[in-house]
């Protein structure tokens, strides 16, 4: 998959590249995502954030726009991203909510997210759709 990754730290380039394997083609930026810094995500198929990154109504509409249709949050929250925004428009959210929080445990669930999304699978207890599917694993998260 095309990806790029925002509000990337120096520690988290190689964690990342180590857990990509070169599978996926990651473009890795500094920089928070926002309406002036979105434009690296032109011709990418996946955008990947920080809880730190504020993705409301307009920024997930350009990204819409774009082409963008899955987003993963390297973080177990989602108050930063507007889910029922993301909704109506069909664009797919992951988290990282496995038990390993650290930062290799974070880069290698975002690499498995992509992974899984690559071969047309759900992300299981990752996923953070509103949608409500039948998943075991996301209903039971949700119960």
């Amino acid at each position: 998959m095309k990806v790029v990754a925002y509000n990337i730290k120096d520690y988290e380039k190689e964690l990342l590249a180590l857990a990509n394997g070169k599978v996926h083609d990651l473009t890795l930026i500094s920089n928070a995502l926002n309406l002036t810094t979105m434009q690296y995500a032109h011709g990418k198929e996946v955008v990947v954030v920080s809880a730190e990154d504020k993705l409301d109504a307009p920024l997930i509409e350009e990204l819409h726009h774009i082409g963008i249709r899955k987003i993963i949050t390297r973080s177990l929250t989602t108050g930063h991203i507007d889910l029922i925004k993301a909704h109506e428009l069909d664009i797919q959210i992951a988290n990282t909510p496995h038990e390993d929080q650290s930062p290799k445990g974070i880069a290698q669930q975002t690499i498995q997210n992509l992974t899984l999304w690559s071969v047309g699978k759900c992300v299981g207890k990752a996923c953070c759709c509103v949608n409500n599917c039948s998943n075991p694993a996301k209903n039971k998260k949700q119960s």
